[in-house]
């Protein structure tokens, strides 16, 4: 079976690369020295953190995924829990990225070493003056990558991932993103919508820039809006584990509820260390490696 290859964010997820909060948080000390800095709402209990990783981590291995754990390293720190980030996986190998957050520059580095051991080759790097952050980035299939330009990922960035993935046969469509709360912020554009399946998607209508909005209709992407009241915390924020078997955050029922009668199954995990301290969710906490 081939080793990595995951140009889609819905075909069955077979091989996925995640950080561990032992490995990501460190000990007490380093939580309490970054948490502030980094934005996080309130500093992660460690113990509760690798609690619910693990519950996390038995959904995706029940869903028939191998899961590859990068190890510690002294170039990151509490970001590095969220592992969509710093890279993206084609069929050609990973393209590593210079972080638009710049607390998280040690990311692709220190991914790029632990590449190696697992056999996959580095296609390319964003560096210089581009950035990108994989939260950016959404596959609307194998040869079209949508990618948000905003404080994260930059005019630089997109034009560096076009350069890369044009010999591949891969396009680039890039859309603005709005100002939201500032660059002191995180606004990707999964933050606003994650692919259930090949025609359908769980969306923040009004986030969506208009573009985005047309070529999701054209696409006949059945889009599912949630509540007002699940956007803060994480409604848009699915993992998708096969074509409508996904994994969301729990609190958000109503959201639940809408893509089980879009006939998703459903499994829900606890993120209140992982996810709603540091604004991420079973999105970022992944990378996918291998997509069947």
């Amino acid at each position: 079976m081939k080793a990595y290859g995951s140009q889609s964010m819905v075909g069955p997820l077979r091989r996925v690369i995640v950080k561990r909060p032992r490995e990501a948080f460190r000990d007490k000390a380093a939580i309490e020295a970054q948490w502030k800095n980094l934005n996080y709402a309130d500093p992660p209990d460690l113990a509760a953190a690798e609690n619910e990783f693990d519950a996390f981590i038995r959904v995706l291995e029940r869903s028939g995924a191998e899961v590859l754990s990068l190890p510690v390293d002294d170039r990151t720190g509490l970001d590095s829990l969220y592992t969509q980030d710093p890279f993206i996986v084609t069929d050609a190998g990973a393209v590593l990225f210079q972080t638009g957050k710049i607390a998280r520059r040690g990311e692709g580095p220190a991914v790029g070493d632990a590449l190696k051991a697992w056999g996959v080759p580095v296609l390319g790097f964003i560096d210089g003056t581009a950035t990108a952050e994989g939260g950016d980035t959404l596959w609307l299939d194998h040869d079209t990558l949508a990618v948000g330009r905003g404080f994260r990922t930059n005019a630089a960035g997109v034009d560096a991932l076009r350069n890369l993935l044009d010999p591949l046969g891969i396009e680039v469509i890039a859309f603005h993103l709005p100002f939201w709360s500032g660059p002191g912020d995180v606004l990707h554009l999964q933050s606003f919508i994650s692919l259930l399946d090949a025609d359908l998607a769980v969306v923040y209508k009004k986030l969506l820039p208009v573009p985005f909005y047309e070529v999701l209709k054209a696409r006949k992407i059945e889009l599912i809006d949630i509540p007002e009241a699940e956007f803060p915390i994480q409604g848009c924020n699915v993992l998708a584990l096969a074509p409508r078997r996904v994994v969301m955050l729990e609190r958000n029922p109503l959201t639940k509820k809408a893509l089980e009668a879009a006939g998703c199954v459903v499994q829900v995990i606890k993120g209140d260390e992982i996810a709603f301290k540091g604004s991420g969710g079973p999105t970022c906490l992944t990378r996918p490696l291998l997509r069947a």
